[in-house]
């Protein structure tokens, strides 16, 4: 529960804009088909939905990122409903000030030229809250996916764990090497070394990435070429990490998840 309450109440800003995107395009387009055959004009059903679904979002967003982690999530049910129920008035105020401005926009102040679906109140309020629950039954899956991988990668990690050393084949003899013990990994071609604290290099006829997903999350890939030990960095910049007294670069595609671990410890 505290992965799920966590994955769920991550912000906005952080989440796939692609996703909201998309989301957003696929209602807009069924809300004007609905809309749309009932109203006689698709042109005017497009406009009446680019008003409304700024109260259609705005209510979204609030109930599914404010509403649902703050209070439901958190079994503070009497705020969740009384919160809940301010929303609504407030939601269908703002429906019926959209109405007002499509009157007065699209109908050229004739309301009986609006369909009577679109003027329809309880109607306009079941479409608003029906889009609401859509979208939180969706975002619970998606959630509920993630939340899977990160029970996965939990697992995995702790298998990893389990034993505190690598094993890997080096002049034709196993060689176990303690991660406590490993500063960095080099990459040469087909070949890896492995540069530890006792100043050996231990090589294996083996490809980095294979290794790294061998290894535990304090191994941070910096470089296509390059492994390090997050708990032997000393020092890094944007462009380069120091454990003891080599430096390292960071190559440019992995910089942003490189400074995003590095600045996490």
């Amino acid at each position: 529960m505290n992965i799920s309450i966590k994955t769920f109440t991550s912000k906005i800003e952080t989440s796939n804009p692609l996703f909201h995107i998309i989301f957003w395009i696929f209602i807009a387009s069924i809300l004007t088909l609905i809309f749309g055959h009932s109203w006689g004009s698709s042109i005017h059903a497009f406009y009446f939905i680019c008003l409304l679904l700024p109260v259609v979002m705005g209510t979204f967003y609030f109930f599914n990122y404010y509403l649902v982690p703050q209070y439901l999530l958190k079994k503070k049910y009497f705020r969740f409903g009384l919160y809940f129920y301010y929303t609504l008035v407030i939601s269908l105020y703002l429906e019926m000030l959209v109405l007002i401005f499509a009157v007065i926009i699209l109908s050229n102040f004739e309301f009986r030229q609006i369909s009577p679906n679109s003027r329809n109140p309880l109607l306009l309020s079941v479409v608003l809250y029906l889009v609401v629950f859509c979208g939180s039954f969706i975002l619970m899956v998606k959630q509920l996916l993630n939340s899977r991988r990160e029970v996965e990668a939990l697992k995995n990690e702790n298998q990893k764990m389990e034993n505190p050393f690598i094993e890997l084949l080096s002049n034709r003899k196993l060689v176990r090497v303690f991660y406590d013990e490993i500063v960095y990994i080099e990459s040469l071609a087909d070949y890896i070394k492995l540069h530890t604290t006792d100043k050996r290099e231990i090589t294996s006829k083996e490809k980095i990435s294979v290794l790294e997903e061998k290894l535990p999350g304090f191994f941070i890939r910096i470089h296509r070429s390059f492994i390090v030990n997050r708990k032997k960095v000393t020092g890094f910049n944007n462009n380069e990490v120091e454990v003891g007294a080599v430096v390292l670069p960071i190559g440019r595609s992995y910089k942003q998840q490189v400074l995003m671990k590095l600045k996490t410890e």
